[in-house]
């Protein structure tokens, strides 16, 4: 299952290349979380949030960690 948020992330930035570069990650790192073969770390998004400028929310990459990132409408 895709993850929605970063889906919407490297739509936003334009690759997955470039989403990983801004986030010191590698691109295989990124395709992994994209396919949903890893998790995102919670510590990491914050650092994809930044990536985006804040156009991809916390809770729409990791929307199963509620408490941690809590949906701004809920």
């Amino acid at each position: 299952m895709k993850n929605v948020g970063l889906e919407k992330a490297i739509s936003l930035l334009g690759t997955q290349k470039i989403l990983a570069q801004k986030c010191g990650k590698a691109q295989s790192t990124i395709c992994d979380w994209l396919h949903g073969r890893k998790r995102v770390s919670a510590e990491i998004v914050p650092l994809l949030v930044r990536a985006t400028e804040g156009k991809v929310l916390a809770y729409e990459i990791r929307p199963d960690l509620p408490d941690l990132f809590p949906h701004p409408e809920r």
